[in-house]
């Protein structure tokens, strides 16, 4: 089945367009998805240009998490302007592989000339869409993803999509938001909350559910919180009026994860 745009996509899709254009960050001008957090270590961050490692969209650190090694093949949902599949390109060497998969055609133009300037010659990029990815089954050692699963309307055909294109014994290690609890409604049905990787978020053990249910196996999602000021920049960028709810409330609702599976 071929993946046909939503209202959600087209929205997601003109946020980060906007976002690579104008150089900001993925949620607003300080937030969670700025590599000055320290998302990253110090020295891994050194081994690309500067202007390259802070354009990141993420809201953590998947290539430490993923423990890539020489001679794989690595897929990374959401790729943006192609940061971490620079880095994870590092990691696998001259014999190993990185496929960089996003929807915004801004990026994919921003990500090919990234790896073109460091002569990355061992990293692709492709345009699709994460519920129909343009990769073959069984092709790929390990999946990462930098708070973009997150983004989709469909994280169950996501999960099904993962678990496809994995090789048996593959590994799944991302950084994503997901919540302990419900989001206000003035959040979730707002497409800039949406775009912004708030809205889109679901409860950590639906999260877990819908890999379980396409077959994913030793689960684990360990929680990172934000801080306070993180939560306050995000929800200012959105605009919305969340005065009737307690900040508390949406201070322990959100969060990031590191998230790691397996296929049997």
């Amino acid at each position: 089945m071929t993946q046909s745009p939503t209202p959600i996509h087209d929205a997601v899709r003109e946020h980060y367009a906007e976002r690579i254009k104008s150089s900001a960050s993925c949620c607003g001008s300080d937030s969670c998805c700025t590599p000055e957090n320290n998302l990253y270590p110090v020295d891994l961050l050194t081994t690309v240009p500067s202007d390259v490692a802070n354009t990141s969209y993420g809201c953590g650190d998947p290539i430490t998490l993923a423990s890539l090694k020489a001679g794989q093949t690595v897929l990374d949902l959401g790729s943006g302007a192609g940061l971490d599949c620079l880095l994870a390109a590092q990691k696998v060497g001259a014999e190993g592989h990185v496929i960089g998969v996003d929807m915004t055609p801004e990026m994919i133009e921003r990500a090919r000339a990234n790896a073109k300037r460091v002569n990355a010659t061992n990293v692709e990029f492709r345009q699709g869409y994460l519920e129909d990815l343009p990769v073959e089954p069984n092709s790929v050692d390990v999946v990462i993803s930098n708070c973009v699963i997150n983004l989709s309307p469909d994280k169950a055909r996501v999960f099904a999509e993962i678990f496809r294109v994995l090789k048996p014994g593959g590994r799944l290690a991302v950084s994503d938001i997901v919540t302990d609890g419900q989001l206000p409604e003035e959040v979730r049905t707002s497409l800039s909350a949406w775009a912004g990787c708030v809205a889109g978020a679901v409860e950590a053990k639906e999260y877990i559910a819908m890999m379980e249910a396409v077959g994913f196996a030793d689960i684990s999602i360990q929680p990172v919180y934000f801080d306070k000021e993180t939560v306050d920049d995000a929800l200012r960028d959105m605009k919305l009026d969340l005065s009737a709810h307690p900040k508390e409330a949406i201070y322990k609702a959100v969060y990031s994860a590191k998230i790691t599976a397996h296929k049997k």
